[in-house]
């Protein structure tokens, strides 16, 4: 074997291959970890839909205790290891938002110390979207979650048909908006008789995007309600008036208004005019419904107050039938009973929220299951595929 001096040492070059350490471990760049799919409910009734999906993929849900304190603190118990792998934690929203919420955080951060490499958030409906703007002197609270759900230890959220799709900006790491109309869409071909005859209706201006990709898809006709049936947000005297309002303002120049004058002075020589008041007129249907079926699309089902109002203008003008598809049901306080005893036939949801006792108190509605795309947006993201094709044939206005 030759022997080459480097420095005053002697190096020994050996033609033959060096022989490679092995200590057993495979190279975490060359295949990928396991991933865990665990629920954060402490409710039963809300584990259904961790339940199908996991069934789904094929794997057992992770073995974790989701509990309430005597004190309702919320404590989490994971029971299994989870470090170095993918952790996918479904949260269902039921009624107690705010408990739910402090579940998804607690478990998120008790995954993070465990030493999770990533945790992905699987919340089909996001608590707190509506509140994603800025009202009087409130303040916007879904950002707020946000930051909370990063601080936990997220890296990753799965949710489906966001309020408003620019709350994706409120993350800072990646965020899949899935989308239910696909489903819904074959709820209306395979559910709804004739429903060649159904107009799609959008019950505001804002949902006509929404309802447009609908009617598009569906080669159905279009029908916008505008106006409502009662006063929404009252503009009440909150101090933003001041200084006061008056029709004879004195300042440095001794300027004067006119009585009947549209502007008011704030400072010399600056003149603000008058703003009118907002005020919106009786609910009118842009679109013939009449001996139609009429199906009203929206993204969330709360208080049907205003569906209920809208079914009744929709009977007025001849349509036969009133359905709505929604994706989030939901239904809180008395929305059962006011649908059962509304013009409304049928109103269709996804099991992204619990409503089984919903369901019990009014046989109208219905549920469409979107645990399969929810299933293979995990398989996808643990295994680095492309989520495009979730999206295939879907407008950005769904």
């Amino acid at each position: 074997m030759p022997i080459r001096r480097l420095g005053g040492y002697k190096s020994v070059v050996s033609s033959s291959p060096i022989p490679k350490l092995s200590y057993g471990f495979t190279k975490m760049n060359m295949s990928r970890s396991g991933y865990r799919v665990f629920s954060a409910n402490s409710s039963t009734a809300c584990t259904e839909l961790a339940k199908k999906i996991t069934e789904r993929l094929g794997v057992e849900l992770g073995k974790s205790v989701v509990y309430q304190e005597s004190n309702t603190e919320t404590r989490v118990e994971v029971k299994e290891s989870v470090r170095g792998q993918d952790v996918f934690i479904i949260q269902t929203i039921p009624r107690d938002v705010n408990t739910a919420v402090m579940e998804l955080l607690v478990m998120a951060y008790a995954l993070k110390t465990s030493c999770a490499k990533n945790i992905i958030g699987v919340i089909p409906y996001f608590p707190y979207s509506k509140q994603c703007k800025m009202r009087k002197r409130g303040s916007i609270v879904c950002k707020l979650l946000a930051s909370m759900l990063a601080k936990a230890g997220l890296t990753h959220i799965i949710t489906m048909d966001l309020h408003q799709k620019e709350i994706q900006g409120f993350f800072n790491f990646p965020v899949d908006n899935l989308r239910a109309s696909p489903f819904l869409i074959q709820y209306i071909q395979e559910e709804i008789p004739d429903y060649r005859n159904a107009v799609i209706v959008a019950k505001s201006p804002s949902a006509a995007k929404r309802a447009q990709s609908y009617a598009e898809r569906l080669r159905l006709g279009l029908a916008v309600m505008h106006g409502e049936a009662h006063h929404s947000e009252s503009d009440m005297a909150d101090g933003r008036h001041s200084p006061p309002l008056s029709r004879t303002t004195t300042g440095h120049t001794g300027l004067e208004l006119p009585s009947n004058s549209r502007h008011h002075v704030l400072f010399p020589g600056i003149e603000l005019p008058m703003m009118m008041a907002k005020e919106k007129p009786p609910i009118t249907v842009v679109g013939d419904v009449g001996g139609r079926i009429a199906i009203i699309v929206d993204d969330i089902i709360d208080d049907v107050e205003d569906f209920v109002a809208a079914a009744d203008i929709l009977k007025e003008r001849g349509a036969y039938k009133i359905y709505i598809m929604a994706t989030h049901g939901l239904l809180s306080a008395e929305a059962p009973r006011l649908i059962e005893e509304s013009a409304i036939d049928e109103v269709v949801v996804t099991n992204t929220v619990p409503h089984e006792v919903q369901k019990l108190q009014c046989p109208k509605i219905k549920t469409v299951d979107v645990s399969m795309i929810l299933a293979e947006a995990i398989r996808r993201i643990h295994n680095g595929e492309s989520m495009a094709y979730l999206f295939r044939n879907i407008a950005v206005d769904d």
